[in-house]
């Protein structure tokens, strides 16, 4: 037992010194790439080997076509992981698939909790009314886990507008419980800027949008938006719960 025990404690200490390292890396990240743009801080990350195996996550929701297409621009190649709930709207299968043949993307890949996952665990699909927190777990947050693994960053699309809980948004920050870091590109990008880029390059929308749709989730637990509310307060309307658990509350002195 005391074998056992010591060999515990060493795998926690070394969790914790590369926790502690990755943390001082991305204070390290952020210092250096903090005045870079957009487009300079992906050129950084995708070709100057930062990092060894990095991803990108995208929901192709609302905003997506603005990141996805920056990044077409510097490798189609790269790693989308795109998760399917089997609860998301009909339009954002459809999308997904249209915008990634609009740009070219050559390695989206599709991640679901398996059928034998989700049977035991939500067989009626009514995990969502009792405990929408494990829902989101079941289907979004532990598949993506399974997903990431090899992965040593993943490049979101998150942006400090969106919801108070994003204010303190840097360009890193680390993934919780791991040494991974999110890379967070869009962070200063405001809705105008989005909808210049979308223009401009005239890019597909997802159909939900102008439908009072500004951040789209799955379809049980997203309603539309009114003028001047937040923009994710359609998500899990009622219920105080403001994010699925892929992502937590991040302060600025935290990312500092």
């Amino acid at each position: 037992m005391l074998h056992l025990s010591q060999h515990s404690s060493a795998e926690s200490a070394h969790a914790l010194d590369e926790h502690m390292a990755a943390q001082e890396r991305v204070g390290e990240l952020n210092t250096r790439y903090r005045h870079f743009g957009t487009s300079y801080l992906l050129e950084a990350v995708l070709t100057r080997g930062l990092f060894d195996r990095i991803a990108m996550v995208s929901s192709f929701g609302a905003d997506s076509a603005v990141l996805l297409h920056l990044i077409a621009q510097i490798d189609r190649g790269l790693p989308v992981l795109f998760i399917d709930t089997r609860l998301l709207f009909e339009e954002t299968l459809t999308y997904q698939q249209d915008l990634a043949d609009h740009l070219g993307l050559t390695n989206v890949q599709v991640i679901r909790a398996s059928d034998r996952t989700v049977d035991a665990v939500d067989p009626y699909g009514a995990l969502r009314f009792s405990n929408p927190d494990a829902c989101c777990d079941l289907r979004k947050t532990q598949p993506l886990n399974d997903a990431l693994q090899g992965y040593d960053a993943w490049i979101t699309g998150r942006k400090r507008h969106q919801a108070q809980t994003r204010e303190g948004l840097h360009y890193f920050d680390l993934d919780e419980g791991t040494a991974r870091i999110k890379i967070n590109p869009l962070i200063d990008w405001k809705p105008a800027r989005i909808a210049a880029h979308l223009d401009t390059h005239n890019l597909p929308r997802h159909p939900l949008v102008a439908r009072g749709y500004p951040s789209i989730g799955c379809a049980p637990c997203t309603t539309r938006v009114a003028i001047g509310e937040d923009p994710r307060a359609g998500r899990w309307r009622g219920t105080g719960k403001n994010e699925c658990g892929l992502h937590r509350p991040t302060s600025s002195r935290e990312a500092q």
